[in-house]
C-alpha cells in the first residue's frame, strides 16, 4: 500500500472519529453531511487553528469547551446576502403571497437562517405587502454565533449596494434604506422587522417538528447533506407544513429524488418553490 493511500485512509478515519466525538460530546451531528464538503472545511480548520492532525483536534474537542464554537464556524456555511437570487423572492411575492394573504395569521419557518440575511429579506417583503404584523417567523440555525448575529441585524456598509440591487430586482416597493440606520461603518436594521421573529437553535439532523407553518424556506442548506439526511429534512418540512403550504429550496436543490417527493407538487418550477399536496 502506498504512503498516499495509507495517509488518506488514516485521515478518513480521523475525520469520522472527530465527527462522532462532536456529536457525542456536544450533540452537533455532521456525520451525514456530504463528506467531500466536510473534509474540505475541516482541512481549512486544521490549518487555520494550528492543529497537527485531526486526532489532536479531537483531543482538544473532547477535553475543552472552547474549540466547539470555533469549529462550528467552519462546519456551518455563513455566506449569504439579502434577497439572494432575486427571482425567488419575486416569485414568492407575486405567486405565493396572494395565497398566504387569505390566512388570518401566518407562520413562516426559515430553516438555516445563518446571520439573518434571508430573515430580513422576508420581513421587509412581508412589511411591503402589509403582512408582517400577522406573521410569526421562526428563524433557526444550529450555530449560536450565527443566531446572535441574526438577532443583532448589523451588516457591513460595503454589503449594502448588493443588498439594495437585489431588493429592487426582487420587486421591492420601497427603498431598502428605509429599514436601516448607519453608524461606524455598519448598517443596523430596524428592530421592528424582528418584533415577530422567534430565534431558536434547531437542527435538521436531530430535532423534530416544532410548529405548523404555511411556508418553509430552506435554501442552500441541503446541498451539504447526504441523501439520507436530505430525506430526513424534507420529511420535517412536510410534517411542519399545513395543508397546501409552500416549501422554498435553493437553486441547486430539488425534491426530484426525495423519498417524500410525492407529498409535493411543483408550484414555481424555475425558482424551486413547491406546494404540499392535500392529504
Amino acid at each position: 500500500m502506498s504512503e498516499a493511500v495509507r495517509s488518506e485512509s488514516v485521515e478518513d478515519i480521523e475525520i469520522q472519529l472527530l465527527l462522532e466525538a462532536l456529536y457525542r460530546r456536544y450533540h452537533y451531528d455532521f456525520r451525514h453531511y456530504a463528506r467531500a464538503s466536510i473534509k474540505r472545511r475541516l482541512r481549512q480548520a486544521l490549518e487555520q487553528l494550528g492543529f497537527k492532525n485531526f486526532s489532536a483536534m479531537q483531543q482538544a474537542l473532547l477535553h475543552g469547551d472552547t474549540l466547539v464554537t470555533r469549529l462550528l464556524d467552519y462546519l456551518t456555511v455563513q455566506v449569504s446576502e439579502m434577497f439572494r437570487d432575486p427571482g425567488y423572492f419575486r416569485a414568492v411575492r407575486e405567486k405565493v403571497l396572494p395565497h398566504l394573504r387569505t390566512y388570518p395569521s401566518l407562520k413562516l419557518w426559515i430553516a438555516g437562517c445563518s446571520q439573518g440575511e434571508e430573515l430580513y429579506s422576508f420581513a421587509i417583503m412581508l412589511h411591503e405587502e402589509g403582512l408582517l404584523d400577522r406573521t410569526l417567523i421562526y428563524a433557526t440555525d444550529i450555530n449560536p454565533a450565527a443566531l446572535e448575529a441574526a438577532q443583532a441585524g448589523v451588516y457591513a456598509l460595503d454589503r449594502l449596494a448588493a443588498f439594495t440591487r437585489n431588493h429592487q430586482l426582487a420587486g421591492g416597493k420601497s427603498s431598502l434604506s428605509d429599514y436601516y440606520t448607519t453608524a461606524y461603518g455598519r448598517a443596523v436594521f430596524d428592530k421592528a422587522l424582528r418584533a415577530q421573529v422567534v430565534f431558536s437553535d434547531h437542527s435538521l439532523v436531530t430535532d423534530a417538528v416544532f410548529a405548523e407553518c404555511q411556508f418553509v424556506s430552506c435554501r442552500n442548506v441541503m446541498i451539504y447533506f447526504d441523501r439520507q439526511l436530505q430525506d430526513r429534512a424534507v420529511g420535517l418540512f412536510r410534517d411542519s407544513l399545513s395543508r397546501r403550504g409552500f416549501l422554498g429550496l435553493g437553486s441547486k436543490e430539488t425534491l426530484r429524488f426525495s423519498a417524500h417527493a410525492d407529498a409535493f407538487s411543483e408550484f414555481v418550477r424555475e425558482e424551486k418553490i413547491y406546494q404540499r399536496r392535500d392529504g
